[in-house]
């Protein structure tokens, strides 16, 4: 925490003492008391609104925040939101119109879900003409709580699955499910002929819930024939560590191997899906991408293909920019040549360096944040049960052995290692596509992987779009003119086709 303590030290030169919040809990909101992160959100406007919505980057809102290991019904909370804040103490906001609004994460899920269910608030208070300088205490109450999303109920096409895995409830020591939301073709029963299972896996802070968003569409689809008949799995690959990702991992347990030895064959039973490695295609977005590059690596015996859009980093010589490998001296918020590194861009304009977004998840929570999350995958256990972190944050140097043990989720590492078994059983079953221009910087891991496949003969790996980026990747182009999505629809009923005769069904 020495780096706040140097930006609280240089707030103080804009003001004379810290700006504080009193902040009451309502009893009738929580009677039992409550516990959790304490947050504090302001941002400029001079109207009311219901809420303020923090997204994956803040922009115009600040944040501040405080842990509350008890809070008594009643009680009010002094809240200094200069002592843990983003992007700086809230002392050093301008004179202005500014709304506010306190927020309670009583499951630590803010920096993975933002405002969700169970949250308590309170009200959005304006501040007009506000100057930190010389302003009183604000007092703000809460006394709302987020109420639960409906549970989506299932409908002819689209049927929610909860299967309780003996795999991760060993590790846990308690019951763990794995959810999932099922989008089956109209007139598929157990009787119908095995179909193929297009897996989905989304990005951080997605959900397997997509499947009531998309399915009524694809199943419209798969009944002109626009896509092929197949059976879409939307997984769900959240946890309190953020994205499992659907590795095995000392922190958040044998994701990988409950997938393939269990929930698949819990799926193939129940859906009349077909049990072949030819009939199981793989696909996501992100660090979805990265997860069905990796499930199609480390299991290639068990899926037909995959198809990763802007996967997370597969070449950790250049982790988001961080050459993070064994041999690498680089520090994680510098460029190789000493410039600021940076993190977040929008149409070829820089937004946030790595250390910024790293200050940002110091504030949002102590875990489940996108950079956590891949220490919670990647990294050892410490004693006190959470991982090691890849870098310092006050000081962004690399810690060794921590890279060290990355090694082992280093895909592109691990595909050249293991070439000699591993480039004959995935010949024809990668296909990578992502945005030249992407807003993270993924681009340069997937050149140096598809680099290296191109070298080897692999031309039909990857494919790097000019002009797209992170988010603009799946609208249509001169290789995919009615979409990404069709294409890769497209490929796996080609794939499928090969593999089952002409007709598409098992031979």
């Amino acid at each position: 925490m020495r780096f706040f303590a140097i930006v609280l030290a240089c707030g103080a030169l804009l003001s004379a003492a810290p700006l504080r919040f009193q902040v009451r809990l309502s009893p009738e909101a929580a009677p039992k008391g409550a516990a959790g992160r304490l947050f504090v959100f302001l941002d400029k406007g001079d109207t009311p609104r219901e809420t303020i919505r923090v997204g994956f980057l803040p922009q115009s809102v600040w944040l501040a925040a405080k842990e509350i290991p008890y809070w008594k019904p009643g009680e009010t909370i002094e809240f200094d939101a200069d002592a843990l804040a983003f992007p700086r103490p809230f002392s050093a906001v301008e004179k202005g119109d500014y709304v506010v609004m306190a927020l309670l994460d009583r499951d630590h899920s803010f920096a993975r879900e933002r405002q969700d269910a169970g949250d308590l608030t309170s009200t959005v208070v304006v501040l007009k003409d506000f100057d930190p300088a010389s302003a009183a205490p604000v007092a703000l109450e809460v006394n709302r709580e987020t109420p639960a999303e409906e549970a989506k109920p299932d409908t002819e096409n689209v049927k929610r699955v909860e299967y309780e895995s003996p795999l991760l409830s060993r590790f846990m020591g308690r019951p763990v499910f794995m959810r999932a939301g099922v989008v089956i073709p109209s007139g598929h029963s157990g009787t119908s002929a095995p179909l193929p299972a297009v897996y989905h896996v989304h990005g951080f802070g997605g959900s397997f819930r997509e499947a009531w968003a998309k399915g009524a569409g694809i199943a419209e689809a798969m009944a002109s024939g626009e896509m092929m008949k197949a059976v879409h799995v939307f997984l769900d690959g959240n946890c309190p560590g953020g994205h499992h990702v659907f590795a095995d991992s000392l922190n958040n347990g044998p994701w990988g191997q409950a997938l393939v030895q269990e929930l698949i064959p819990h799926l193939e039973k129940r859906f009349r899906l077909s049990p072949r490695a030819a009939g199981r295609f793989v696909t996501g977005h992100s660090s979805g991408g990265w997860s069905a590059l990796w499930l199609q690596v480390r299991y290639p015996d068990s899926f037909g293909g995959t198809w990763p859009t802007a996967p997370d980093a597969p070449d950790f010589r250049s982790f988001t920019g961080i050459d993070v490998t064994a041999p690498s001296t680089q520090n994680a918020y510098r460029t190789k040549d000493g410039g600021v590194l940076n993190l977040v861009r929008m149409g070829g304009k820089d937004l946030m360096s790595f250390e910024e977004f790293a200050r940002m998840e110091e504030v949002t929570g102590e875990y489940g944040g996108q950079l956590a999350s891949f220490e919670w995958v990647f990294s050892p256990r410490k004693a006190d049960g959470r991982p090691m972190a890849l870098f310092h944050r006050a000081t962004g140097e690399l810690d060794k052995e921590v890279r060290k043990f990355w090694e082992r989720y280093e895909i592109s590492r691990i595909v050249r290692e293991n070439w000699a078994t591993l480039g004959p059983k995935l010949r024809g079953k990668i296909r990578l596509v992502i945005g030249a221009e992407d807003n993270f910087h993924l681009n340069e891991s997937a050149e140096l992987f598809c680099g290296w496949l191109r070298e080897k003969g692999r031309e039909d790996a990857c494919e790097i779009v000019p002009g797209r980026d992170h988010f603009t990747l799946h609208k249509a182009f001169d290789t995919y003119p009615k979409g990404l999505l069709q294409r890769i629809d497209d490929e796996m009923r080609a794939q499928w086709k090969r593999a089952n005769g002409k007709q598409g069904q098992p031979r």
